[in-house]
């Protein structure tokens, strides 16, 4: 039996990255980072900019999203609806070299980077508030979870579910990446180095291909009627590929955002189909 986590019930980006981003911004604040500079400027592949963009807008502070080549267009006119400043690189995708890039231009512009990759912040947002949300829902109807499946991207859901889990419970956590020179929208491979993935145990990490990932939404679209992204998609794949070998058991899936950002991708698949 699984039960999945539906994020894009967030009402920002649409996705987990709303948690995030706002205990990110909240703290920054309180400390009065931004206060000076009301500019933020930020490396994102999608959701994250577009719930800074939007929180950004609530507090009256001007932002700019660095975003990689691949970025979704769909994301890029969210983003410029939300009047985020959109800056496209030639960087492939977010590694430490982008990430430091974005923090130079910041340094130079007096601005503020939040750094989603290396904020602690990002972390103690689902530590404290989406891993007891998970264990309070299974809770309510008698169950613990024993098996735990997430992307990992920044790695800070994962690595604080994991945490938060496997101090009360004996849950195996299971994290998702794209396959070798595949490209799936929020998630990364290990060699970006994830920083909270290396500070906690997880106990396996599975490679789903784009294809792979993309059926894994179609799937779920037309058996449960949801309209899942594609990191959701391959978490779906991961459960399949583990779900005959570990047996019957509570799986947890976290679905990060919904489909309507990649309709192109969408597209494109089933007309090669």
């Amino acid at each position: 039996m699984y039960f999945a986590k539906l994020e894009f019930f967030n009402p920002f980006s649409r996705s987990i990255k709303d948690r995030a981003v706002f205990n990110m911004l909240m703290k920054a604040l309180e400390r009065g980072d931004i206060n000076g500079t009301k500019r933020l400027f930020e490396a994102t592949s999608g959701n994250v900019g577009i719930s800074m963009a939007a929180l950004s807008n609530v507090f009256g502070i001007e932002f700019r999203a660095y975003l990689p080549k691949p970025t979704p267009k769909a994301t890029q006119v969210l983003l410029r609806v939300l009047g985020a400043e959109v800056v496209m690189t030639d960087f492939e995708t977010i590694d430490p070299v982008m990430v430091l890039f974005v923090e130079e231009e910041a340094r130079k512009a007096g601005a503020v980077n939040l750094n989603q990759f290396e904020n602690d912040d990002n972390f103690d947002a689902h530590y404290r508030f989406t891993a007891r949300e998970i264990e309070e829902q299974l809770k309510s109807i008698g169950k613990t979870a024993d098996v735990i499946i997430a992307g990992i991207g920044t790695s800070g859901h994962i690595a604080a579910l994991a945490k938060y889990f496997k101090e009360r419970y004996d849950t195996q956590v299971i994290g998702v990446v794209p396959a070798k020179g595949e490209k799936i929208p929020g998630i990364k491979r290990l060699e970006t180095k994830p920083k909270w993935y290396f500070q906690v145990e997880v106990d396996r990490v599975l490679e789903i291909t784009r294809g792979e990932a993309i059926e894994g939404a179609i799937r779920v679209a037309r058996s449960d009627g949801l309209l899942i992204g594609l990191s959701s998609g391959a978490v779906v794949r991961a459960y399949e590929k583990v779900a005959g070998e570990l047996g019957e058991k509570t799986y947890v899936l976290i679905f990060p955002d919904d489909g309507f950002k990649y309709v192109e991708v969408f597209e494109s698949y089933l007309g090669e189909k």
